[in-house]
């Protein structure tokens, strides 16, 4: 594919970013996971620091800082501290001017500002890479948050995923370890994120669908959007005044029932995970706020998580294997789930990992356990192995770790671990009852009723075939052109066998016989035949000592 003069730039600038890092140390993890209390020192031993990875990531542009948050998810591919830092990675960028921010919202809403809202803020809240945020009043009194979608930032997302796209395809054409680390795979998962994230309708319907999952629980709160000043650019919610959670002053935290509010967060984000299969996945501590009324609430509901029905009963069954400390199961249900060449994995030493972990785990204090960073480093020795885990876990990881980071902020001798136990059991209860509604009896009936409709021509039917004979079991255990190969050597070499020993009694009776031509004094017939048995015995035991040896390695 040729480049036009307009790519050339963006090729020049990821060439540039990727050879300064590609040989480097930050994409060649040790083995073995790093404490979290030796990562500052550990992060000097690279030849580049975190800061210094996301300051040039920032200077890439939005697309690769979007990049840099989605590898804070790839344990495989970074090491912890390189993570961390990524996690809180955001742009600075410059304003957009009320003019043109007025012109999107008309354009999209079909309504001028100042007919829309009451008061509107000219001065924007925040300014992030994809759009910025403005506080207005309606004329129903209503505070409201307004966020408007930068101005050809879809246009510059999409060709600089397309560089991306292209690059890593490339890469994977012509490199081993860029096929190993999925390069391409990343690169597409971005550009389905990235897509999700700049179109606010889907933005508004994840607030909604939250704020039902989420109605049980008193202490958080999700914004509601204003659907009627929504579109795929702009995003109007309620306006939420307060706080970063990690920004409240330690005399305030005093003040507030913190068992409950960390209660109701871990519960509600266990209920998301398990039992909804809709998650917001990104709970960094600069989403969560504390609000005047002194309630949690989650912001930026663009990136959500997905699990399927399998997946949400595998991490019930993972967390309640990590609370237990079996590792055992853990390594079970992970090896379950995951991609693997069992001729190339050493399971025995991926299950000794698994229980080393889980062993410092349960040697650790209640209040030091991390449940999220087990995770993390559980797929991070995984990945060192070949083992592929399912994405999924690595975002669960993510989420989990900000949980623990939020908690141990808010109350830090908060006995997370316990919480978790005790309310994934009481999930449990709660998900086999949602498998005995009647809706899945009727689905199960119905596959009874096909069952016993199809039960007797089937039966019918194998014992037709049995009666004549036409049952065929199928073996695919061996490989059947090797096993043939490897009887037909054996049978050539016993025939080989026989005519050299043929050959060599031949030889030995013509010996006996007087003849006129002899070389060294024997009959030449019978040298002749000597010969040509030696040449094939000594061909025989090099087939056998040299090439069947280098064949079996």
């Amino acid at each position: 594919m040729g480049l036009l003069p307009d790519q050339y730039d963006k090729y020049v600038r990821f060439f540039k970013f990727m050879m300064k890092y590609w040989n480097s140390d930050v994409f060649s993890m040790p083995d073995g996971s790093i404490p979290e209390s030796n990562q500052d020192e550990a992060s000097n031993e690279f030849d580049h620091t975190p800061e210094e990875l996301t300051e040039d990531l920032k200077k890439m542009g939005p697309t690769y800082v979007k990049l840099g948050q989605l590898l804070s998810t790839r344990p495989d591919l970074l090491p912890p501290s390189f993570m961390d830092a990524l996690a809180t990675l955001q742009d600075d960028v410059e304003e957009v001017e009320y003019e043109v921010i007025e012109a999107i919202f008309k354009e999209e809403v079909g309504e001028r500002i100042s007919k829309a809202f009451k008061f509107f803020d000219k001065k924007p809240l925040a300014s992030a890479s994809i759009g910025q945020v403005h506080k207005a009043i309606m004329h129903s009194g209503q505070e409201v948050a307004v966020k408007i979608q930068r101005p050809g930032i879809r246009k510059r997302f999409i060709e600089d995923l397309d560089t991306l796209m292209d690059i890593s395809q490339r890469a994977e054409n012509i490199s081993e370890v860029a096929r190993n680390f999925g390069v391409h795979n990343v690169i597409e998962e971005l550009r389905y994120i990235l897509l999700k994230e700049l179109d606010y309708t889907l933005e508004a319907q994840n607030l909604l669908t939250l704020k039902e999952n989420l109605k049980d629980f008193n202490q958080l709160f999700i914004p509601a959007p204003i659907l009627d000043y929504c579109s795929s650019r702009v995003l109007t919610m309620e306006f939420i005044e307060g706080r970063k959670i990690t920004k409240v002053s330690p005399l305030k935290l005093m003040d507030l029932d913190l068992e409950h509010l960390v209660d109701d967060l871990i519960k509600g984000y266990l209920k998301q995970i398990i039992i909804d299969g809709f998650a917001h996945a990104d709970p960094h501590p600069g989403n969560v706020y504390l609000t005047r009324d002194n309630k949690i609430a989650l912001m930026d509901a663009g990136m959500v998580a997905k699990f399927s029905n399998e997946m949400q009963d595998t991490v019930l069954k993972l967390i309640i294997g990590l609370s237990n400390y079996d590792s055992s199961r853990v390594s079970e249900l992970l090896l379950s789930i995951s991609h693997y060449d069992p001729d190339k994995v050493d399971l025995v030493l991926f299950k000794k990992n698994i229980e080393r972990k889980i062993q410092e785990s349960e040697n650790q204090k209640a209040k030091d356990l991390q449940t999220g960073r087990t995770l993390i480093e559980i797929n991070q020795m995984a990945a060192k192995q070949n083992i592929q885990i399912p994405v999924d876990l690595n975002v669960l990881g993510k989420i989990l770790l900000n949980m623990d980071q939020i908690v141990a902020h808010l109350t830090p001798d908060y006995n997370m671990q316990e919480t978790m136990k005790s309310y994934v059991h009481k999930l449990m209860q709660k998900k086999l009852k949602e498998d005995m509604k009647p809706a899945n009896f009727m689905e199960m009936f119905l596959e009874l009723k096909d069952l016993a409709s199809s039960l007797p021509f089937r039966i019918n039917k194998f014992s037709e075939n049995l009666a004549n004979n036409k049952i065929r079991v199928k073996v695919d255990t061996i490989d059947e052109d090797r096993f043939t190969g490897a009887f037909q050597k054996v049978a050539n070499r016993i025939t080989a066998g026989l005519i050299i020993a043929a050959l060599i009694i031949g030889a030995a009776m013509l010996v006996q016989i007087p003849s006129t031509w002899n070389v060294f004094g024997y009959p030449a017939f019978a040298f002749v035949l000597f010969l040509i048995a030696a040449f094939i015995g000594l061909y025989l035991l090099y087939q056998i000592l040299f090439k069947d040896e280098s064949k079996g390695k």
